[in-house]
């Protein structure tokens, strides 16, 4: 396809600019800044020695990862109300928070973080499409920092992941495959998909759907390589970020 036949300049099989700020959030265990194109995500770890009710009732070992996911008023054109002012969390908010949480604990021995959780929280500072992608990204490597971490302080004796994990969009418009999709291209797409996978190139998880549309098979295989691609150059940004820490 032709270059600028993306909204900024973009060929179909490149990615906004990536960027990892780590260490935005100085009281966290672990964080970084995450940004893809105008997407701006705060990914901040936090280790605290305890572990929920149910795993202490059911007599589970080992320890616990999961996440929280909100976008701030001020990171759309349109201030978005608080959870709060509502009274409940925005279904959204729940379904991409529990995509973070399963998407790192597919990666990890929950068996080597005995007594505590993992918590991270991802908060939207400006959305441009792509925030789960770029929370699920960014989350990695604010929990992977945050338990390097602890294991130099003596509170953890391994890092319980195995692998990596990162996210990536991807979709049709018309007969073009496009990776990293943007605000505007997300909501003009014929299909459009998230997948997850590991650094390893193993699947987390695919969230493919047709707007008006309908893809035959052909194309599904033509987006899920095309964002396997995608999620390797982001496993090389994720090890550059975490390499600057050490």
């Amino acid at each position: 396809m032709e270059v600028s036949s993306r909204i900024d300049q973009r060929s179909g099989m490149e990615l906004r600019p990536v960027r990892f700020e780590p260490d935005f959030a100085p009281h966290a265990s672990g964080s970084v800044l995450a940004c893809f194109g105008k997407t701006r995500v705060i990914c901040a770890a936090t280790l605290e020695p305890s572990v929920p009710r149910w795993m202490q009732a059911q007599g589970v070992e080992g320890g616990w990862m999961t996440a929280e996911y909100s976008m701030l008023p001020y990171s759309t054109l349109d201030r978005k109300k608080r959870d709060i002012a509502k009274g409940k969390q925005d279904g959204r908010s729940v379904e991409i928070q529990r995509l973070i949480g399963r998407s790192l604990r597919a990666v990890a021995d929950l068996k080597k973080l005995p007594g505590h959780t993992l918590w991270i929280d991802c908060d939207v500072l400006q959305a441009d499409g792509g925030t789960r992608t770029a929370s699920i990204t960014g989350a990695y490597v604010a929990a992977e920092s945050a338990v390097r971490r602890a294991i130099a302080a003596g509170k953890l004796e391994s890092s319980p992941f195995i692998d990596s994990v990162a996210a990536v969009s991807v979709g049709f418009s018309g007969d073009n495959a496009l990776l990293d999709l943007c605000y505007e291209e997300d909501r003009d797409a014929d299909v459009d998909a998230n997948i997850v996978m590991t650094g390893g190139g193993r699947f987390v998880e695919a969230q493919a759907s047709g707007e008006e549309a309908t893809f035959s098979h052909g194309q599904l295989l033509e987006l899920l390589d095309l964002a396997a691609a995608g999620i390797r150059e982001l496993t090389a940004l994720q090890e550059k970020a975490l390499a600057s820490l050490a």
